[in-house]
């Protein structure tokens, strides 16, 4: 029954679903992986890089992470070209937000005005769903530290601890059993959470080492990207190959265990 309704976005099944969207969706569940994890001192965003050809000469940019603006970067699982447009509407809401108003445009307000601009491509004929889903993390003066997640029909979900890609939901149930919450009343800590920034690297770098399909994590397949504060300013920094090897090394002893299952 599902190809008497599929073919358009605007079309709902007699079940109530919108199955290009949920095609999308799909699509997402087969790219590279993307971890974000909040601590008290900042994000770690890490995702997967998924190489198709030894021949093929590597980026000198980022492909999986992105830089939205000076407080908000975002890590991409989907189609990269769909994630090209959205990213480069996502720089010009936030440019004309500090033109307007001369501060940082607010991370939630950000990941909103995307996520209307995605709702959209599902709700009008002759158009697709953007097939990616973004892990946005931030930081503002209202709220700090924040991650958000977005999927191609336009919602949008504040999390702790997140994962999109492949094999997202053994990600999911490892980041549920190892993430350190912070339980404690009068906790002093805005992001809720005991995890420092070491603590979120290692947390990372144990998922990657248990979801991606590789004998062994290098720089060659990875990204890391993390936003802190400094000077009570945001600060985001991408790693370069070499200081993504550092952390893998750093953490060896957390990687070892999987490559010997």
């Amino acid at each position: 029954m599902a190809r008497r309704y599929d073919s358009r976005t605007t079309i709902f099944s007699p079940e109530g679903r919108l199955y290009q969207v949920e095609y999308a969706m799909e699509a997402i569940s087969h790219a590279g992986t993307v971890i974000g994890i909040l601590s008290k001192d900042g994000i770690v965003l890490a995702a997967e890089r998924q190489a198709t050809s030894n021949l093929l000469e590597q980026s000198i940019g980022s492909e999986k992470i992105y830089e939205m603006n000076d407080n908000v970067v975002a890590g991409v699982a989907g189609l990269t070209a769909d994630a090209n447009i959205l990213i480069n509407q996502s720089r010009i809401i936030a440019q004309r937000y500090l033109q307007k108003y001369d501060s940082p445009i607010p991370v939630e307000q950000l990941v909103r005005r995307l996520c209307d601009m995605k709702q959209g491509y599902t709700q009008f004929g002759g158009l697709r769903p953007f097939g990616v889903s973004f892990l946005c993390a931030g930081w503002d003066s209202a709220f700090g530290f924040q991650l958000y997640q977005s999927d191609p029909a336009g919602n949008y979900s504040s999390w702790k601890a997140a994962c999109i890609g492949e094999n997202f939901s053994n990600a999911q149930s490892i980041l549920k059993q190892e993430y350190k919450d912070d339980d404690t009343e009068g906790s002093s800590s805005t992001a809720g959470t005991q995890m420092t920034m070491d603590d979120a690297l290692k947390l990372t770098c144990l998922v990657l080492s248990k979801t991606i399909d590789t004998a062994k994590l290098t720089s060659e397949k990875l990204e890391f990207a993390t936003i802190t504060l400094k000077n009570n300013k945001p600060h985001i920094h991408i790693y370069t190959s070499d200081e993504i090897d550092q952390v893998l090394t750093k953490y060896d002893s957390v990687i070892k265990p999987s490559n010997s299952d």
